[in-house]
C-alpha cells in the first residue's frame, strides 16, 4: 500500500505524473457546487471532477446527455471559487466536441475562460483524436476517458463492463496509447476488467485513474453523492459507501419537521 511521500501545496497536471512516478495513489471525487468543493479541497482530495454526472445527481436526468455547455460552466465556476489546492477537471458535455474539432476547441476555451477550470475531460479514443489534438495545441490540458463512456450509452445499450472481449480490449489499449502520445496528462478507465486496467497503467507513463477498474491503477474516482450514500438506488460492485447520508438526512429532516410542528423549535435560547 502506498503512502503520501510529499505535501503538495497545489495539485497540477505535472503533480499527477510525479505522483505516479513516486507510486503515490491519486484521489479524485466529483463536485458541482461551491460548498461541496470547499469540503473536498479542505479534505485534501487531489482532483475534483466537475462531471457531466451533474445531469444525473443534480438535475435528475436518466443519462448524462442532456446537460449543456452553459450548465457545465455554471457548475465548474461554482467549484473553482472554492479551491485552494485541488486540480479541477471539467467534463466537456455531449455534443460539445465529438463531430467538429473546431467546435471542440471553442467549447474547451469557453470552459477555461468562463469557469477558471484547470483542464477538460473528453470521452473516447481514435474517433475524437482530432478534437483532442486541437484542444491540446491551444495549450489546454486534456484528461481522456475510456472503457464505459456514459455519453455513448445509446450506442452500447448497457452500462455493463466494457472490453471483456479480446478485440475491444486491444482497441482500448491502442486508444490509451494514442491519448498518451497526443499529450493527454491522464486517463480515466471506467468499468473495465482489473487485469486489463493494470496492463494499461503499467504500459503508460501518464496516470490511469479507475472507476470500477480494480486496484492496480494509479488512482480512483467516485461520484461524491454515491460514496456518501446520498443516492441509494445505485449499487454497482465498485461503489464503496462511506456514509449513509440518505438515511441520516431523512431522519434529520423528519426531526426538524416534528420539532416545528410541536413548537419545540425554536426554543427560548434560539430566539432574539
Amino acid at each position: 500500500m502506498s503512502t503520501a511521500k510529499k505535501e503538495y501545496k497545489r495539485i497540477t497536471t505535472k503533480t499527477l505524473v510525479d505522483m505516479k512516478s513516486n507510486n503515490e495513489k491519486i484521489s479524485m471525487l466529483t463536485a458541482y457546487d461551491y460548498t461541496m468543493a470547499k469540503i473536498l479541497d479542505n479534505a485534501g482530495i487531489d482532483v475534483i471532477l466537475v462531471g457531466d454526472s451533474a445531469s444525473n445527481v443534480m438535475a435528475g436526468h436518466e443519462t448524462t446527455l442532456p446537460i449543456t455547455l452553459n450548465e457545465m460552466i455554471y457548475h465548474a465556476s461554482s467549484v473553482v471559487r472554492a479551491i485552494d489546492r485541488s486540480l479541477v477537471v471539467v467534463d466537456l458535455p455531449f455534443g460539445a466536441y465529438q463531430s467538429d474539432p473546431k467546435k471542440a476547441l471553442r467549447s474547451a476555451i469557453r470552459i477555461m475562460k468562463e469557469s477558471g477550470g484547470h483542464a477538460v475531460k473528453l470521452e473516447g479514443g481514435k474517433e475524437i483524436k482530432d478534437s483532442v489534438k486541437r484542444i491540446l495545441n491551444a495549450g489546454i490540458p486534456v484528461m481522456g476517458h475510456l472503457g464505459l463512456t456514459p455519453q455513448s450509452i445509446y450506442k452500447f445499450g448497457t452500462y455493463t463492463v466494457r472490453a471483456k472481449e479480446e478485440e475491444e480490449a486491444k482497441q482500448l489499449k491502442k486508444d490509451a496509447l494514442l491519448l498518451e502520445r497526443l499529450g493527454c496528462f491522464a486517463i480515466v478507465l471506467e468499468k473495465v476488467p482489473a487485469k486489463l486496467a493494470e496492463e494499461v497503467a503499467k504500459s503508460l507513463q501518464i496516470p490511469i485513474i479507475g472507476i470500477g477498474a480494480g486496484s492496480s491503477v494509479d488512482g480512483q474516482v467516485l461520484v461524491t453523492h454515491d460514496m456518501l450514500g446520498m443516492t441509494h438506488e445505485f449499487n454497482p460492485r465498485f461503489l464503496r459507501r462511506y456514509l449513509n447520508m440518505f438515511t441520516e438526512m431523512t431522519n434529520a429532516f423528519k426531526q426538524y419537521k416534528n420539532d416545528v410542528k410541536s413548537g419545540d423549535f425554536p426554543s427560548e435560547k434560539e430566539q432574539y
